[in-house]
């Protein structure tokens, strides 16, 4: 699981089947095994912490289901 916080900057959240914009200082939980993403639709530099909880904290274990950037 997952805990966005947006420290400056605008950010595009999808999280499931929703998909909702953040400012600063909001926040948002992203439960273990939703499908997620995440864009900066504006033209501030988009500044975030992830908080991860649970027994593994790798990144590792990713899934892409959709990949635009070439990873």
């Amino acid at each position: 699981a997952e805990h966005w916080i947006v420290v400056s900057g605008t950010a595009r959240v999808t999280c499931g089947e929703k998909t909702f914009l953040l400012a600063e200082n909001q926040s948002t939980f992203i439960p273990l095994g939703t499908t997620h993403r995440l864009e900066n639709p504006g033209r501030v530099p988009l500044e975030m912490i992830e908080v991860q909880s649970g027994s593994y904290l790798g990144e590792d274990d990713i899934v892409r289901f959709e990949d635009v950037y070439g990873r």
